[in-house]
């Protein structure tokens, strides 16, 4: 049976080369013409023996999912659209940022991309599953429905592609140089295969990007956040979204099953363990929803106890929402009465809108096997 490389991580990658008669080293080899040089041929890999290279030939493959559409917006934000099979597929989105200091504000130093001498850093956005279950309302993702969840070589093989193409495109060594799993589905949803996918990027001889520069993004899965703190902490981003549980209820259902005090405190025990030492509350901006003063101060009350920093979101529409942006008057307002309390508080830059790349626009296509959106949409007709 042929198996994918791509998805392996290193102890699987170990496992299987001493299967095949091999010492660990083969393994650190193949990651590294894989993962660091984009090398799909197994004959080009020229410190590989010859018998190996063609038993590999034989048995293997490095195949990531196949590119169905490739769209690159004014801003220079580009998005593909991964064929993942049986009618499914899945978006990436690459964010460029030139003129850049690290989140932290601290100055980049190891591993920093540079084009025409300046700092820059490149994000790239990367789904977890085909579709998503959690149905949040603000989200394009959750209205397609649910599939399935990606295999690791489905989750890698987004970033493998974006390495490859970004690289030629632009001719940098290492385009990417950070990576957020915020793309479609649920990444705590997906345990397993995430993580043998995070530890591969984090892999230094596979993508070396550090714990701090990957950042995975939830709504609150609690059981799940205290098994990634064990398992492979990274930076964490949690969408919040309102400051009362009566709000999130009905903007993140999951809400229901950990209300937002049950979430904090597995955030504080996360901190515990976590590259950094604190939480990123998601704050999607919803027009006359969760964008007042008062909710604003409320929030204010609500995070308190966690260190955390706070990413207001406008709200980037698409069809059938039934949802407004808030005003940058409203999020300018929201804004000062969290930063006046104390609170590092940003703004998030709107990128790639043009072509649907923006956050929360990301949908793909999804057979839904949920029947949630067939659901939805037989409602809306009655």
């Amino acid at each position: 049976m042929t198996v994918n490389l791509l998805g392996f991580n290193r102890d699987q990658f170990e496992h299987w080369c001493a299967g095949q008669g091999e010492k660990p080293f083969r393994a650190r080899q193949l990651l590294r013409w894989m993962h660091q040089q984009g090398v799909a041929d197994f004959e080009c890999m020229s410190d590989v023996s010859r018998d190996f290279r063609g038993r590999l030939a034989a048995e293997a493959v490095i195949s990531a999912p196949a590119v169905l559409k490739d769209s690159t917006a004014p801003d220079g934000t580009r998005k593909w659209l991964f064929d993942v099979g049986t009618g499914n597929a899945i978006e990436s989105v690459y964010i460029p940022e030139g003129d850049v200091d690290d989140e932290d504000g601290e100055e980049r130093r190891e591993g920093e991309a540079r084009r025409e001498g300046r700092r820059y850093r490149g994000t790239l956005c990367v789904s977890s599953q085909a579709g998503c279950a959690l149905e949040c309302a603000f989200c394009s993702t959750g209205r397609q429905g649910f599939n399935r969840n990606l295999g690791v070589a489905e989750i890698i093989g987004q970033l493998w592609h974006a390495s490859r193409s970004l690289g030629a495109d632009l001719g940098m060594p290492r385009p990417i140089t950070n990576v957020v799993m915020m793309g479609m589905g649920e990444p705590l949803a997906n345990f397993d295969n995430v993580v043998a996918a995070m530890q591969l990027m984090l892999d230094d001889h596979a993508y070396g990007i550090s714990r701090r520069r990957l950042t995975l993004s939830t709504s609150g899965l609690v059981p799940a956040l205290d098994r990634l703190r064990e398992a492979c902490p990274v930076a964490l981003a949690v969408s919040l979204h309102a400051p009362n549980d009566a709000l999130r209820d009905e903007l993140v259902p999951i809400n229901r099953k950990y209300p937002i005090r049950v979430l904090l405190d597995a955030c504080l025990r996360y901190i515990e363990r976590a590259p950094r030492d604190f939480v990123t509350f998601e704050y999607v901006m919803l027009d006359g929803v969760n964008d007042s003063v008062a909710q604003a101060r409320e929030l204010v009350q609500t995070v308190r106890s966690v260190p955390c920093k706070i990413n207001l979101i406008p709200f980037n529409p698409f069809p059938g929402s039934g949802l407004s942006r808030s005003s940058p008057a409203a999020i300018s307002a929201f804004r000062d009465v969290l930063q006046q309390a104390g609170l590092t508080t940003t703004v998030r830059k709107t990128r790639g809108d043009s072509i649907d790349a923006a956050c929360g626009q990301l949908a793909g296509r999804v057979l839904d096997r949920t029947r949630r959106s067939q659901r939805r949409a037989e409602g809306l007709r009655a």
